[in-house]
């Protein structure tokens, strides 16, 4: 009877700790690759930034940039005040794998550059993407 009691206390002591041991990932984590892209319609000039690893931007439970849009009117107020350009039409592109990223932006910049009516040009290495104050 005793043994019974001392194994039936082992047996609920393990399935006890594996329980409380196991942590749920978080999906939010923070530190997400992002590049803009600035085109348009009235120009025949395209804006591509660089590749920039933002640490304090997050990716909701969906795998969607919290803030996405606050990224792109950073790039929209940047090349309107620093380069003067007016009306354009500003992207974000984002992922939690820089090479991702930089397959998706190479195949990006070849269609733009495929029929060569287009001038694509480097934002430059001044502007950097800044924590997104999300509400």
């Amino acid at each position: 009877m005793k043994l019974t009691k001392i194994l039936c206390f082992l047996v609920a002591a393990v399935a006890a700790v594996t329980v409380f041991a196991k942590q749920p990932k978080n999906k939010t984590k923070y530190g997400v690759y992002v590049a803009g892209v600035s085109a348009s319609f009235t120009d025949s000039l395209v804006y591509m930034t660089d590749i920039q690893y933002v640490d304090s931007a997050s990716l909701d439970k969906n795998g969607f940039l919290l803030g996405r849009a606050l990224y792109s009117l950073q790039l929209k107020d940047y090349l309107e005040m620093q380069k003067g350009e007016r009306n354009r039409t500003c992207f974000v592109f984002f992922s939690s794998k820089k090479k991702s990223l930089q397959k998706e932006l190479s195949k990006l910049k070849q269609k733009y550059e495929k029929g060569k009516t287009l001038v694509v040009l480097n934002v430059g290495p001044d502007f950097k993407f800044e924590k997104a104050d999300t509400y």
